[in-house]
């Protein structure tokens, strides 16, 4: 099994790199989606959380705010590590669990994309036999996040309570320019995919 760390910052498309991975047949694993199961209504992340910033960030359903939370942590750095210090351990957990599943159901040949938002800032580089990082110029996440309707100044404070652009280079193997098309990303994405089956027969 080769076990990849795929990362980038936001709006950089990376999720349209793990689409493509996928496709391909790579066994990925969403952080994202592990990130919002471990704090469904019911579990002890949510309940550290609203221990941790108040029952604010509770809707009057039970789940979590997102948005409110967001207005807390990205303009405050110690609240942001904070909520950092919950996450990323029961994130990792829950992605170790579904990744022992996948191989028992795929088999040992499998390409394991771990797909982290976070992977920079969670230090966990090092887990990973291969870290590919999908980059754009900030000026590119700005414009992408306008695009979906986030202002620039919540753009640039999402953008600043991740890891730099030069933090992530650092961590990576692999790296997939994405400031193209769609089509010079499938071309880059299927010579990293060429790669990476290389590398699982080695």
């Amino acid at each position: 099994m080769l076990r990849v760390g795929l990362t980038g910052g936001i709006g950089s498309g990376k999720s349209a790199v793990a689409e493509r991975l996928a496709a391909l047949g790579a066994v990925v694993l969403d952080g994202d989606k592990a990130a919002r199961a471990v704090v469904e209504p019911g579990t002890p992340g949510l309940t550290r959380i609203a221990e941790t910033f108040g029952p604010g960030v509770l809707r009057a359903d039970g789940s979590l705010d997102r948005a409110k939370l967001a207005g807390i942590v990205f303009s405050d750095e110690v609240a942001l590590e904070k909520l950092n210090s919950i996450m990323h351990p029961l994130i990792h957990q829950h992605l170790q669990a579904a990744e022992e599943a996948a191989v028992k159901a795929a088999g040992p040949e499998t390409i394991l994309v771990h797909d982290i938002p976070l992977l920079a800032e969670g230090q966990r580089s090092e887990e990973f036999e291969v870290v590919i990082v999908v980059d754009v110029p900030p000026e590119v996440q700005v414009s992408r996040l306008a695009r979906r309707g986030l202002p620039e100044d919540q753009a640039c404070a999402r953008m600043a309570a991740q890891a730099t652009r030069e933090e992530r280079l650092a961590i990576a193997d692999i790296v997939i320019d994405n400031s193209g098309t769609p089509e010079d990303l499938d071309r880059r994405v299927a010579e990293v995919w060429a790669d990476l089956v290389s590398r699982a027969k080695g």
